[in-house]
């Protein structure tokens, strides 16, 4: 293990997420979700596959023991990367970055239904409060006012929260599918999947990208290709407990870039209700670090003659 580089490529991992999404940001006004989840899985793909090769894990990636598992996972990952782009046109970038912070409160719901794993009283409190936080988020955009509810800003706040239900789901299925399949098959079947899925949507319509937006889309797709590569390295170097909490540090980056370059100032809601939810969060993941320890140690426990 090296901590200290898994925590810097993790660190990596979010500054490049967070500006991937600045960027399909800057297009949303013109450029469809769908077409957006195109461009940003497309491109990753060169990314991808020359990491594979230079690895050696090329013919890894390609081999699966079930195409049908990446069809349904990428079905319910591409949903939640085209939800989490609409709600970009909507809502500024730091209130969309928070409502995200909810994926890892759904993931312990979800594990609990489909997974059957135990969610015992402590981590079903720590599920509780998470969600009070990200209402406290949502709160200001579903509220009544004089004019009714800001019919643009409660679409992008459901858009966020179904996109990080959908998200979760994914990871639950993700989850599932490891113990058949290896993390090189799992991030190159994705991108394919999603490349193809999206191309679906130009039913609804696509825009022709000018210069300008060409290069920024195709910069985003390539950018989430080094962030999927930062971020599955930084798992290589570092247990999942080590790291996972610094996916909070998008909050800082998403309301530096909301600030400086759409002059997005964050609600004080958005940033109560992301400091609940990632509490929450980070207890969430500590309970789950002694779980897994409970877990190894019961194991080591066992004789192979199971006695």
């Amino acid at each position: 293990m090296q901590p200290l580089q898994a925590i810097l490529f993790k660190l990596g991992a979010v500054a490049v997420f967070v500006t991937m999404q600045a960027l399909i940001k800057s297009t949303s006004s013109h450029i469809p979700a769908g077409e957006a989840v195109f461009f940003r899985s497309f491109f990753a793909l060169p990314i991808i596959i020359g990491w594979l090769a230079m690895r050696k894990e090329l013919s890894t990636g390609f081999k699966t023991e079930s195409v049908m598992n990446h069809f349904w996972r990428g079905i319910i990952g591409t949903t939640a990367m085209g939800l989490g782009f609409a709600a970009l046109r909507y809502l500024p970038l730091p209130e969309v970055t928070a409502v995200g912070y909810a994926t890892p409160i759904f993931i312990v719901i979800f594990a609990a239904m489909f997974l059957n794993e135990q969610v015992r009283l402590f981590r079903f409190a720590s599920v509780a409060v998470g969600l009070i936080g990200v209402m406290v988020v949502m709160a200001p955009r579903l509220s009544v006012g004089e004019e009714g509810i800001a019919t643009d800003h409660a679409l992008g706040a459901m858009l966020a929260l179904t996109s990080a239900v959908c998200a979760a789901l994914a990871q639950v299925f993700i989850r599932k599918m490891t113990k058949t399949e290896t993390t090189s098959s799992i991030v190159f079947w994705f991108s394919i999947t999603a490349t193809l899925l999206s191309l679906v949507t130009i039913y609804w319509g696509w825009s022709m990208p000018t210069p300008t937006e060409w290069l920024v889309l195709v910069t985003a797709g390539l950018l989430g290709g080094v962030g999927q590569i930062l971020l599955t390295s930084s798992y290589r170097l570092g247990d999942a407990s080590l790291v996972a909490p610094f996916d909070y540090a998008s909050m800082i980056f998403s309301v530096g870039i909301g600030f400086f370059f759409f002059a997005e100032v964050p609600l004080p809601s958005t940033l109560a209700g992301a400091g609940i939810v990632i509490a929450a969060g980070i207890v969430i993941i500590l309970r789950e670090r002694q779980l897994g320890l409970e877990r190894t140690k019961g194991r080591k426990a066992v004789s192979p003659g199971g006695k």
